[in-house]
């Protein structure tokens, strides 16, 4: 499962606070505590007003790198910002993100196609259909995006598909559609990397944990390959290996069985 680090961003509270107050220390120990955890990429997402957005994200990735050993995820709503920051990123990593809104494809599928070692969160929004709520507007709008990206060489295998989670809470077919939508990207397009953002299922509702953790089970059982996600949650990552295992990813249980004998999962070892 590839795991991408949520906490750099502006949006939750208090790193908000942190990005404001240019306080680096806090910043880097979010990406200590992400790297223990065992995340393979870190998002960076300033989530400021747009005429401060890219002092605050250069300010962050320059942050970032000086404690990072894993790839980053250079995370904003606008590509231009993205276009504008990427020189500054030290090794390959994840754009986010590409849709099919405005001009985000002539700008960004020509950056990854000049950087082969580079990948793209791709939402699925846009286009004719708009927002994607069932299966069927995900899958057609993965494939349009998928189509587009091979017009500038980008191979599907370098796409890592958002197929937009949603609160539960207004719409309770979220992860029924969800599972669906898997299903059928996988069926013509198996090299795709599908993901979500894991906390928007459980938005405005109480004992988010038990929501997350379920529609986890549910989207690997049906083929997701990635999240947007916390795994400094160590029930969330004993869920995840543990459905690894009912799933038939862990041959003998062995990650299983080595993340407990690391102290990973369970309950904390005293000293």
């Amino acid at each position: 499962m590839i795991v991408i680090g949520e906490k750099i961003n502006g949006a939750v509270p208090k790193t908000g606070v942190a990005i404001a107050n240019r306080d680096a220390e806090y910043i880097k120990e979010l990406v200590r505590m992400q790297e223990t955890a065992g995340v393979s990429y870190l998002d960076v997402c300033a989530s400021t007003d747009a005429d401060i957005e890219y002092e605050a994200l250069c300010w962050l990735i320059d942050t970032v790198q000086e404690v990072n050993t894993i790839p980053l995820c250079v995370d904003s709503p606008d590509p231009e910002i993205i276009l504008k920051v990427f020189p500054r990123v030290k090794e390959p990593g994840l754009i986010n993100s590409i849709s099919l809104e405005g001009n985000k494809c002539e700008l960004l599928f020509p950056l990854l196609r000049d950087n082969p070692e580079w990948k793209a969160v791709a939402l699925c929004s846009g286009g004719d259909v708009g927002v994607s709520y069932t299966a069927e507007q995900k899958a057609e709008l993965a494939f349009k995006i998928i189509e587009r990206a091979a017009e500038y060489g980008v191979t599907e295998d370098r796409l890592f598909l958002d197929l937009l989670i949603f609160d539960a809470s207004t719409r309770n077919d979220t992860a029924i559609e969800f599972c669906k939508a898997i299903r059928m990207i996988k069926e013509r397009y198996p090299n795709t990397i599908i993901t979500g953002a894991l906390s928007n299922v459980s938005f405005t509702l109480p004992v988010k944990k038990a929501l997350n953790m379920a529609f986890l089970t549910l989207a690997m059982d049906a083929g997701l390959d990635s999240f947007i996600g916390d795994t400094t949650n160590r029930d969330l990552k004993a869920l995840m290996l543990a459905t690894n295992i009912l799933i038939g990813k862990d041959k003998h249980c062995r990650k299983y069985t080595n993340a407990y004998r690391k102290g990973e999962i369970g309950p904390i070892k005293k000293d």
